[in-house]
């Protein structure tokens, strides 16, 4: 990857063995990471993707073999991460262990997605009017197409999906490496490679 434009963070996956989660499990699935690091609660450092599960209704989630535990750190810090390797998580009375850490660099791409940036209580058009704000101070053209409400944790995590496409290369890198909106600990507004602009609402 061109030196000037390798990002400061770096995503970090493992592998889970497991085969259940609580559907609503990102806040516990957080602190448990922090009990054993600690670093890890601070956003300056490290934010939690959403694990990808099984698309069904009830409140357990199942994890396939493709489901992975994924954060994305400041690069000097990635190293760190080795003492998750093996670790057993007890999360809502469902046991997860981590597989062996692998580096995945952040590319830059002309079109990113999150399933969830947070909004509180604001409408799309609230929304979208903050989204503009951050997208202006980060130094981010682009074109900005809101998706679906979304909810999480009971719904104390609520947004919007959110894509942006037309991102030139300096700017995907620092949507990648900023996120936008609040609660990046628990998953929300971090921003991923996404194909096309059309399938926003899928």
């Amino acid at each position: 990857m061109d030196e000037e434009l390798a990002a400061s963070m770096i995503d970090v996956a493992f592998t889970l063995q497991g085969t259940a989660l609580p559907r609503e499990h990102r806040r516990a699935l957080a602190a448990a990471l922090e009990q054993r690091l600690p670093w890890l609660g601070d956003l300056r450092h490290a934010w939690l993707h959403r694990i990808n599960v099984a698309a069904a209704d009830g409140e357990v989630a199942l994890l396939s073999g493709r489901s992975r535990l994924m954060l994305r750190v400041a690069r000097e810090r990635a190293a760190e991460l080795d003492a998750l390797a093996g670790a057993t998580l007890s999360i809502g009375g469902h046991t997860l262990r981590l597989g062996p850490p692998r580096l995945r660099e952040l590319l830059p791409h002309a079109t990113l997605y999150s399933y969830l940036v947070a909004a509180g209580d604001a409408n799309e058009v609230d929304f979208l009017e903050a989204m503009a704000v951050e997208l202006e101070t980060l130094g981010v053209p682009c074109r900005c197409i809101c998706g679906r409400q979304q909810a999480a944790e009971g719904g104390t995590l609520r947004g919007f999906s959110l894509m942006l496409d037309g991102l030139t290369r300096g700017a995907s890198l620092r949507i990648l490496e900023s996120g936008l909106g609040g609660e990046r600990r628990v998953g929300c507004g971090i921003f991923v490679p996404h194909k096309s602009a059309t399938a926003v609402g899928a």
